[in-house]
């Protein structure tokens, strides 16, 4: 029997011109853009949540002046926390440890179960967590501890995300669309930093605290879980509001998605070299992009030494370029690869490594401008836009690999990819313990080896085949690319 708020709910979407997978492709967006609102709001409160340290009002080359922009203000006593750099590095990681550990798990049980609660369940956690935040810092004093305990148990309701939405993106997208919806879903991970950064500091210069950057951002998270479980659907088959063209459209273009998946054949991915070459060229971008997302408002705070707002809007103004650049190398990508310019794969070479060396470069760049704040902000701007060209490249090929798999494939790149979310801003407590322009440099040459290296890796082993384990019932695979 129907449900009756199924029933008006089909009666209203059926009106709804947009087809079905591209709401499906928004919702997706915005639930990685509240991900990362959650994720990373802490990045921009912890600057104002610690005790600050003394620095002169002389210009080094190592210390900057302060910003005389916006008008300062300060903390309540009671909200500040004696927290030094290399406990600070410890808690932005420390999302990360927990985040590893559903990854795997989440995308076994998507690709069992269906996309659709597995992310609503981890967006829910992780909007109520968001919410309590401040009510459990302030329960326990401040205590360092529990606020690493806490972000762990974040982690783990945001660990299926990417793994998930990979099964989502393999059921409902053809080949011929997968770039551009694959743009579209994961630059909500740009559009969440740039939300997040911008409005933590108008919030907190307005408030002047830091709690309601935290309020505001869980009961946002809280609104998205509604319609996301009003409107989306783990299989086109199970859609109703799926009109008859739609759905024979996919019936045609996902052939390669078989609905009784054979066992997860583990021997074969885990021997996989594009599969590894995946691993080693996740963890290398993720490094990169974990140090940005994780300490960038930290170095525009203590090094460049921004005020707070003039610090948000400044650190989200590079993710805003971010996400048009990943979505107009989505449109790239399905362009090129549809007018059987360049093969899958080396379309995925080609993006991929302008999604690495480019922020590479740019990123040492950046210590290299001295207190040139406004040349500083450009050398990030260009860092973060070349990084969106990642997404079509390297992002999208777990897909390429196995559309039956792509759940397993993600979530063991991401998964792997993860360890640089854990030691990347601990990394940055230990080599710029002093938050000084010298200390950072080392920071961005080290991520500089690292993104290189990896992308090397990526490269020369990479494929842009599915892979014949991806069904396992049949001898020969038709790929996608060569």
């Amino acid at each position: 029997m129907t449900h009756p708020c199924t029933a008006c709910l089909s009666k209203f979407t059926t009106c709804v011109v947009i087809p079905q997978r591209y709401l499906l492709v928004i919702m997706i967006s915005l639930s990685i853009l509240n991900a990362y609102t959650m994720r990373v709001c802490l990045s921009m409160t912890i600057t104002q949540m610690v005790v600050k340290k003394n620095v002169t009002e002389s210009t080094t080359e190592s210390v900057c002046p302060s910003d005389k922009t916006f008008k300062g203000f300060e903390m309540r006593k009671e909200t500040v926390y004696d927290w030094d750099e290399k406990k600070q590095g410890l808690i932005l990681s420390s999302f990360y440890w927990g985040y590893f550990i559903t990854h795997i798990p989440g995308g076994l049980l998507a690709e069992k179960l269906g996309g659709k609660h597995v992310l609503g369940i981890g967006m829910l956690t992780n909007a109520v967590l968001t919410i309590l935040f401040p009510f459990i810092l302030k329960g326990s004093e401040g205590d360092w501890i529990t606020v690493v305990v806490l972000r762990v148990v974040m982690g783990l309701g945001q660990g299926a995300l990417y793994p998930t939405v990979a099964v989502l993106l393999a059921q409902w997208i053809p080949l011929g669309e997968r770039g551009t919806a694959s743009s579209i879903s994961f630059a909500g991970a740009m559009m969440g930093t740039v939300i997040s950064n911008s409005l933590s500091g108008v919030l907190m210069t307005h408030y002047e605290g830091w709690e309601v950057v935290f309020y505001f951002f869980g009961v946002w998270g809280l609104v998205w879980n509604v319609f996301w479980q009003l409107v989306c659907y783990s299989y086109p088959r199970t859609n109703p509001c799926l009109k008859p063209q739609e759905k024979e459209f996919l019936d045609q273009e996902l052939k390669e998605v078989s609905e009784n998946k054979p066992p997860t054949p583990w021997k074969e991915i885990l021997s996989s070299l594009p599969v590894w070459a995946l691993i080693v060229g996740q963890f290398g971008h993720d490094w990169g992009w974990f140090t940005m997302v994780s300490d960038l408002p930290k170095y525009m705070d203590s090094v460049l030494r921004f005020h707070v707002q003039s610090n948000g809007l400044w650190s989200a103004f590079p993710y805003l370029l971010m996400w048009g650049a990943t979505i107009g190398a989505g449109y790239l990508a399905d362009f090129v690869i549809n007018r059987e310019y360049l093969s899958v794969a080396n379309t995925r070479r080609v993006l991929s490594t302008v999604g690495t060396m480019g922020p590479a470069i740019f990123m040492v760049a950046a210590s290299y401008v001295g207190c040139n704040k406004i040349a500083a902000v450009m050398m990030f701007t260009l860092s973060l836009v070349m990084m969106g060209f990642f997404y079509r490249g390297m992002k999208v090929n777990s897909i390429d690999l196995s559309p039956n798999f792509a759940g397993t494939v993600m979530a063991l790149n991401n998964g792997v990819g993860v360890f640089a979310g854990m030691a990347a801003p601990a990394v940055v407590g230990l080599l710029a313990p002093n938050q000084t322009m010298d200390e950072w440099r080392t920071v961005f040459w080290v991520s500089f080896g690292i993104f290189a290296f990896t992308n090397v890796i990526y490269v020369v082993f990479m494929s842009g085949k599915v892979q014949k384990w991806n069904d396992l019932k049949r001898e020969q695979v038709e790929g996608f690319g060569k």
